[in-house]
């Protein structure tokens, strides 16, 4: 559904099916599927993509996917197909931002600056995410895009990443702060940080938020728009398929 119709957005297709033309596009060496349905490998992720949304191929993805599997999808409505069943339904807001470059961002007072995350903080920034519950995560969704994080000590108190990419837009993703470190503006600045590096190499920034969750309001207010409003769906794979799985 697009939102604001009082005063539209320029539509983008890459951006309306954002998730297929990723992972069938900059992320498909990270993924496995067919020319109409894709997952991201495991470790990454878990989401699922179709190329025909309205009338997703769960048939060809099934052999690409094992019994139990959780997945993530978007915009697709009616009942579960075969061999699968639907296990959590909800809508996400897609914001694009809508303001102007954002000044250079310094850390709070008494708080290193932000530091890339590489392959040694998986297992934190891991850890962080099924705290915080950002949206899908797995041990190697850092390795999707560039990820910065505040660090107290040796401890990962915020972070930030992209993730969902295609020509002239890219994904602000995995935000979240520690409960203990909370009200520090640490999200913000990181959010800032990366939008700048988007808007400096001729990016537009973009995000997912769930309806219920009181951060759409933030990001309203620093200057994001609600693009679109899209079902999402946890899906899982009942039926064995026999297939040797990435």
């Amino acid at each position: 559904m697009i939102l604001d119709k009082a005063r539209p957005m320029q539509r983008n297709e890459l951006l309306d099916h954002i998730f297929w033309h990723t992972l069938s596009g900059a992320h498909l060496a990270h993924t496995s599927g067919t020319d109409t349905a894709r997952r991201y490998n495991r470790g990454f992720s878990p989401i699922v993509a179709f190329a025909d949304p309205a009338r997703p191929d769960f048939a060809a993805l099934a052999p690409w996917c094992a019994p139990g599997e959780h997945f993530y999808c978007e915009n697709w409505n009616g009942a579960a197909p075969p061999g699968w069943r639907i296990d959590a339904e909800t809508t996400m807001f897609r914001m694009v931002w809508g303001g102007a470059m954002p000044p250079e961002v310094q850390a709070p007072a008494g708080v290193a600056e932000a530091v890339p995350l590489g392959p040694q903080h998986a297992q934190q920034a891991l850890e962080l995410a099924t705290l915080c519950k950002p949206g899908p995560f797995g041990i190697r969704t850092i390795e999707l895009g560039d990820y910065f994080g505040y660090f107290d000590g040796e401890r990962l108190m915020a972070m930030a990443g992209e993730r969902l990419r295609a020509p002239g837009l890219c994904e602000i993703s995995g935000v979240c702060t520690h409960p203990d470190y909370q009200g520090r503006g640490l999200a913000k600045r990181l959010i800032a940080g990366l939008i700048r590096r988007h808007m400096q190499r001729g990016d537009r920034s973009f995000l997912h938020v769930m309806r219920s969750n009181p951060a759409h309001q933030l990001y309203l207010d620093m200057g994001f728009k609600d693009y679109l409003e899209s079902t999402v769906r946890v899906v899982t794979l009942e039926a064995p398929t026999g297939k040797v799985l990435p």
